[in-house]
């Protein structure tokens, strides 16, 4: 794996930016969209802020996208928010995937639901009429959780990146700030 020039997105391509917690993802992923300099750039937050700690990260993460984009807050319906947007942004950027996964689970959805709804938004992003960046937590790096919710959405988690990364057109993982090319990958034998 090599580290990654910032190459903003193609006219229609689907970027997973992917790393552990302030691995520096989220920063790159908005560098990707920058690089682009699109005039309409949508972000889709799937955050609920719950308490007085996350209200203050979402305000630090608008602050630090500045005033220029547009937000659409869309917790679940992450497939339907592309598709309806898709012909009127010049960029999405979805921030995060693992938060989508832990409201879909809060909601109760089953594993056939989430299986469904991991479908839909792969077929989303391959008609997506623009480019779309999606951030994702890597979860599965650290150990076992003793509870069972917790192995559940580890396993769930895992489940969903490794989804959307075989169904987008390229993947970045970030760690200590530093992006790195996953996919599409050259080969180098020598």
């Amino acid at each position: 794996m090599t580290p990654s020039p910032l190459h903003p997105p193609a006219a229609t391509e689907s970027i997973l930016v992917i790393g552990a917690c302030k691995s520096g993802k989220s920063r790159h992923a908005l560098a990707l969209a920058a690089a682009l300099a699109p005039p309409r750039k949508l972000f889709v937050a799937t955050c609920v802020p719950r308490d007085d700690e996350m209200h203050q990260r979402v305000a630090r993460h608008q602050a630090e996208r500045g005033p220029e984009w547009r937000t659409l807050e869309e917790p679940l319906r992450l497939a339907e928010a592309i598709r309806a947007h898709s012909g009127e942004a010049d960029l999405i950027l979805v921030d995060c995937l693992t938060l989508w996964l832990s409201n879909l689970m809060l909601a109760e959805e089953s594993l056939a639901g989430l299986d469904r709804r991991l479908d839909e938004l792969v077929a989303a992003l391959r008609a997506a009429r623009c480019p779309v960046i999606l951030v994702s937590n890597e979860v599965g790096a650290g150990i076992v959780p003793e509870n069972r919710l917790a192995r559940r959405f580890r396993d769930a988690a895992g489940m969903m990146n490794q989804t959307i990364a075989a169904g987008v057109d390229r993947v970045t993982w970030v760690v200590a700030g530093i992006p790195v090319t996953v996919k599409p990958q050259t080969a180098s034998w020598g």
